[in-house]
């Protein structure tokens, strides 16, 4: 700004830099960013030590397994599935063979065919050429009785009129008596023939076809059990024997799951489960999926096994925690999931 009089006025001059302000404005540059560097550690050790820690659970995938045992001994002649293959219901697993049951079932097949060919004799009844026959032997007795009739009439004459000894009289009389009998015989044996066999007979041949079909019946059950069916869609789990070895009743020869029905087991103390029901759904994660997230869905809360020594563990009154047994399924199927996978989630922060 100019005065009247010309004569100019200027403010306060700027004093120029010297080396020493350079000096003291580069020291104070790593300072401040010391600083900030220590503030910022400071500010994230507070809020690690402050926020909660991960809870982390894990659990592992599980399914339906059915261990399939043969009610039969026997050596195993052929297994015609391999592990890892999926079979249908009915699906042949295991042949077992056993001679001795085989041998046992055809023999009782030709008893069962001989008492049939027994029932079939009775009903059919005697034949005419037995009939025949009996008729004949019946006409013989009557032939020999009526001789011997007459020759004790003409002994006994003889015998009152002092011509025949009393020996000769009681010989025929014998002969008499023989005749009669054999006539009785004769008869029944021809009535026997012209009625058949008899009601009981006829029950007793059917008895014993009944009884050789029961005979068959129940050997042929153990023989149909030398062969194993699945019995159920499933996948081929393990093959517990080979073909060529003795196996016994009730040993697992082949395991099976049921991919169907599968889910993923968690075994938790009671403290963590006390907010968890029936119902309840989370997201957890499956490493072997490449970290998969999956929804599942609770379905069972069952407690473990009771220990006998369940007391106080302080005196100030805490008590032992027993186990739940969480078991969790797939909200959706998950077609890759397989029984032993690991599964895992932040059991506090779960949604």
């Amino acid at each position: 700004m100019s005065d009247p009089g010309g004569a100019s006025q200027t403010g306060p001059e700027t004093r120029p830099q010297t080396p020493e302000d350079s000096k003291k404005s580069a020291t104070r540059i790593p300072s401040i960013i010391v600083g900030i560097v220590a503030l910022v550690v400071a500010g994230l050790s507070v809020f690690y030590l402050l926020r909660p820690q991960p809870l982390l659970v894990q659990g592992e995938v599980d399914a339906t397994r059915l261990d399939i045992a043969a009610r039969v001994d026997g050596r195993v002649q052929a297994i015609p599935v391999e592990r890892g293959q999926n079979v249908d219901k009915g699906a042949v697993l295991v042949r077992i063979d056993n001679p001795e049951t085989l041998a046992k079932n055809a023999q009782l097949v030709a008893a069962k065919a001989v008492a049939e060919a027994q029932l079939a004799n009775i009903l059919v009844g005697t034949r005419v050429e037995v009939i025949a026959a009996k008729k004949a032997a019946l006409e013989r007795a009557e032939a020999a009785r009526v001789l011997a009739q007459k020759t004790f009439d003409r002994t006994q004459i003889l015998a009152g009129q002092g011509n025949a000894p009393q020996a000769r009289l009681d010989q025929a009389t014998d002969s008499l008596h023989e005749a009669e009998q054999a006539v009785d015989q004769a008869k029944s044996a021809y009535d026997q023939a012209v009625n058949g066999y008899t009601k009981e007979e006829r029950q007793i041949a059917k008895t014993n076809v009944d009884k050789a079909n029961a005979d068959i019946e129940t050997v042929q059950s153990i023989v149909d059990q030398m062969t194993i069916y699945a019995p159920v869609a499933a996948q081929v789990y393990q093959r517990n024997v080979e073909p060529g070895e003795y196996v016994s009743p009730g040993v697992p020869l082949v395991t099976l799951i049921d991919l169907s029905d599968v889910w993923i087991h968690f075994d938790l103390r009671e403290d963590l489960v006390k907010t968890l029901k029936v119902g309840d759904r989370f997201d957890v994660r499956i490493p072997a999926l490449e970290d998969r997230s999956i929804t599942v869905e609770v379905k069972l809360i069952a407690t473990k096994g009771e220990y006998a020594s369940w007391r106080a563990t302080r005196a100030t009154g805490d008590f032992d925690l027993r186990t739940f047994s969480i078991r969790a399924y797939p909200v959706k199927p998950v077609p890759e999931l397989r029984p032993g996978m690991s599964a895992y989630l932040d059991w506090r922060s779960r949604q």
